[in-house]
C-alpha cells in the first residue's frame, strides 16, 4: 500500500505545483491590467464629476446673471478652453470620458457590479450601455472640437440638438425616433428621482461612516436635481418628435434654460444648478472611494 501511495502523493503535488503556477501567471497577466482598468474607471468618475461641476456652475452663475445662459455637456467643456491651460485640461477630460465609457462597458456587458440577469438588472445594464455611448460620444465630441480651438472657444452649443433633430426628421419615422429618445430621457430622470428618493447611494462607497453619510446626502441632491433636468430635457424632446419640430428639440443645456423661464425660474434653476454640482461632487466621491470590481472582471 505504501509502494502505491507514494507516487500518487507525487502527482498529487506536481499537479497542485502545476495548478499554482498557472494560477500565479493568470494573476500576473490580470493583476496590471485589473489595476490600469480600475485607474481608468476612477478617472472616469473624476471626468464626470467635473464636466457636472462645471454644468451646475454655468448655471448657477446664469441663475443669478453672472452669466449668459445656462450650458449643457459641450457648452460647460467648451468654456473651458477660454481658461489657462484649458487645452491640456479637455484633453484629460477627454480621456477620462473615454474611460467612463469603459466602466459602463463592464457594468452593462460583463455585470461588473454582479447585478445578475432579472429584469431590473437587465434594464439597468441596458441603462448603462446606454449610458457609455453616450459618454463615449461627448470624449470623441471633445477631441473632434480639439482639432480647432475656435470652435472650442465658442460659447453657444445650443444648436446641435436642433441640427441633429432636423436629419432625423428628413429620415422616415424620424419623427418616433425622435419621441422615443425623448420617452428614454424621460424615464433615465423619473429613476434619478428614484435614486433619490430611495437612497442607499452610499452602499458601494468604503470610507468612513460620516463621509459615507454625508456622501450619501450629497448623491441624493444630485440625482434628485438631474432627474428634474432629465425629465424637463426629456419632456421637449417627446414634444419636438410628435410636431416634428426641430426648433423644439433640446439638450441638458436647452433644458436648464427652459427651467429659468419657467415661473419663479430662477430660484428653481438655482436649486437645480446646486444639485448638479452636488452630482459633480459625488462623482468625484465615487472616484476615489466607489468600489469597482475590475481587477475580477478582467480575470474573469
Amino acid at each position: 500500500m505504501a509502494s502505491r501511495s507514494g507516487p500518487v502523493m507525487v502527482a498529487a503535488s506536481e499537479h497542485e505545483a502545476e495548478t499554482a503556477v498557472r494560477q500565479t501567471l493568470r494573476w500576473l497577466r490580470a493583476a496590471p491590467l485589473g489595476a490600469l482598468t480600475q485607474l481608468a474607471c476612477r478617472f472616469g468618475y473624476a471626468a464626470r464629476g467635473f464636466v457636472y461641476l462645471s454644468i451646475g456652475a454655468i448655471a448657477l452663475f446664469a441663475a443669478l446673471e453672472l452669466a449668459p445662459e445656462a450650458e449643457g455637456s459641450m457648452g460647460a467643456l467648451r468654456a473651458w478652453a477660454q481658461w489657462p491651460l484649458g487645452f491640456v485640461l479637455l484633453w484629460v477630460t477627454g480621456l477620462g470620458l473615454y474611460g467612463f465609457a469603459g466602466w459602463r462597458l463592464l457594468q452593462s456587458v460583463f455585470d461588473a457590479d454582479r447585478q445578475g440577469t432579472a429584469m431590473k438588472a437587465i434594464l439597468t445594464r441596458l441603462g448603462q450601455a446606454i449610458s457609455g455611448a453616450v459618454y463615449g460620444g461627448l470624449g470623441y465630441s471633445v477631441f473632434g472640437a480639439l482639432d480647432t480651438l475656435e470652435d472650442l472657444a465658442e460659447p453657444d452649443d445650443q444648436g446641435a440638438e436642433q441640427a441633429a433633430a432636423q436629419q432625423a426628421l428628413a429620415m422616415p419615422g424620424g419623427e418616433l425616433a425622435i419621441a422615443a429618445v425623448g420617452v428614454f430621457v424621460f424615464a433615465a430622470g423619473v429613476a434619478n428621482i428614484v435614486k433619490a428618493v430611495r437612497g442607499n447611494l452610499d452602499e458601494r462607497l468604503v470610507c468612513q461612516d460620516r463621509l459615507s453619510e454625508a456622501a450619501g446626502l450629497i448623491g441624493r441632491i444630485g440625482y434628485g436635481a438631474r432627474g428634474v433636468a432629465f425629465l424637463t430635457a426629456g419632456t421637449m424632446l417627446a414634444r419636438a418628435g410628435l410636431h416634428a419640430s426641430a426648433e423644439e428639440a433640446a439638450g441638458l443645456g436647452d433644458a436648464l434654460q427652459a427651467l429659468e423661464r419657467a415661473p419663479l425660474g430662477s430660484p428653481l434653476l438655482v436649486l437645480v444648478a446646486l444639485g448638479l454640482v452636488a452630482f459633480g461632487l459625488f462623482a468625484l466621491l465615487e472616484a476615489r472611494y466607489r468600489i469597482i470590481p475590475a481587477s475580477e472582471v478582467v480575470e474573469d
